[in-house]
């Protein structure tokens, strides 16, 4: 009786799914711990071994499918480099938080993906759910000492993408922004082995 280990296989789509869907949970978590829409409107979900809130307001359920489900195909084609979820103060338009959410692109199993002929990883998945779960408590964590939102706040996601992309209709050019006296706050990162994700947090200091 032959026996053979079989090894873990992660997909560079898998990869990519594996990054928008920590990119949905984290920025729903933002929204909500954030106060910027009422607690009421999101629920409880299961991820990660933790609970995590999403929102069920159609509208930015509507905008981050959309964003998300583009940003997957570019991320697949390393066209992205970074998202970045900024919060402005919507009186005068004022960026107050900004989370970058950073892509960097890894070589994966290179063994494995010869024997494959694709592209591929072969770490273990319950390892890359532990590591995104500490930094969703760390997102959690870190949220308790940002200065506290006092005005009425929205949000916006920009993806800094390749300028060879093509840009879906209802999608715009956005400025890159920038927060005057910003504190900086790096979180843990993790990693699929395709892809490593890196979050931080900027801030405007209260006056």
């Amino acid at each position: 009786m032959s026996l053979q280990q079989t090894k873990n296989c992660i997909t560079l789509r898998g990869s990519a799914q594996i990054i928008c869907e920590y990119l949905k949970f984290s920025i729903n978590s933002v929204l909500f711990q954030r106060g910027l829409y009422p607690p009421e409107t999101f629920k409880a979900e299961n991820q990660y071994g933790i609970t995590l809130l999403l929102s069920e307001d159609p509208q930015i359920k509507s905008f981050l499918t959309n964003l998300l489900t583009q940003s997957e195909e570019w991320i697949l084609d390393k066209k992205v480099k970074k998202l970045s979820l900024i919060i402005l103060n919507v009186a005068n338009k004022e960026v107050l938080e900004c989370w970058d959410f950073n892509i960097q692109y890894e070589d994966g199993d290179t063994a494995l993906s010869k024997e494959k002929n694709e592209m591929v990883g072969s770490k273990d998945l319950k390892k890359i759910q532990q590591e995104i779960r500490d930094v969703m408590l760390q997102v959690a964590a870190t949220i308790s000492y940002l200065p506290l939102l006092d005005c009425r706040c929205s949000f916006d996601v920009l993806v800094h993408a390749k300028t060879d992309c093509d840009i879906p209709e209802k999608w715009a050019e956005a400025q890159p922004v920038a927060i005057a006296n910003a504190q900086n706050v790096q979180l843990k990162s993790f990693s699929t082995s395709l892809h490593k994700m890196e979050t931080v947090v900027s801030y405007k200091l209260a006056d």
